[in-house]
Parts: structure tokens; sequence; C-alpha cells
């Protein structure tokens, strides 16, 4: 989905990194929500209380999920599952596009 219509735009803008990562909230009117952000290249670890589809529109990191060791590469066009009640690790290689849709 390239468009999004009928939704609330929270004006006020999550910074966080000190700017690194800024977002978007977007509100449907079934009261889910979506953030539509940008990354600077950087590391940056989240941590998370609901489920969340990461998906990945234009850049390029590297992904450490919870449980796992291994660093994943992942670029535009490709998404990734984060579990509940968790923290992942991003190693952004360059200026990142995605879209954030909370689940729970």
């Amino acid at each position: 989905m390239s468009e999004f219509t009928n939704v609330t735009i929270i004006r006020e803008a999550n910074v966080y990194f000190d700017g690194g990562v800024v977002s978007r909230t977007v509100v449907f009117p079934d009261g889910t929500k979506k953030t539509l952000g940008i990354m600077q290249p950087g590391e940056y670890t989240f941590t998370t209380g609901a489920p969340e589809i990461m998906e990945i529109l234009s850049g390029e990191l590297d992904l450490k999920l919870p449980g796992s060791d291994a660093w994943n590469r992942v670029g535009g066009g490709e998404s990734f599952d984060v579990p509940a009640n968790s923290s992942f690790t991003m190693k952004v290689l360059s200026l990142t596009d995605y879209c954030c849709s909370f689940l729970g």
C-alpha cells in the first residue's frame, strides 16, 4: 500500500537518537497505528511493547533480532517482524525510509 486514506496524522514528530530517527504517527479509523519515518546512518537499538512489522521502503541496514547473534542485511522492499516486549538493533547503512506497523 503506497497511500493511506481517511487517516489522522499526529502533527508532533517522534524524534529518537538526537534526530537520527524521526517519524510521524498515522492513526487509522479502526484505531490501529503505523509510523512513517526516516533513519540516518548509525546504530540504533529499539524496544517494543507490541509486536511490529517493519517495512523498509528504501535504504539498507543490518539487523539483529532478539535471540540471535547474527546480523542480516535488509533493504528497500523487504520487511521483518519484531516480537512484543523485546529489543532489536539496526546498523543503518544509508538513509532509510520505513513504515512500522504496530500489531497489538
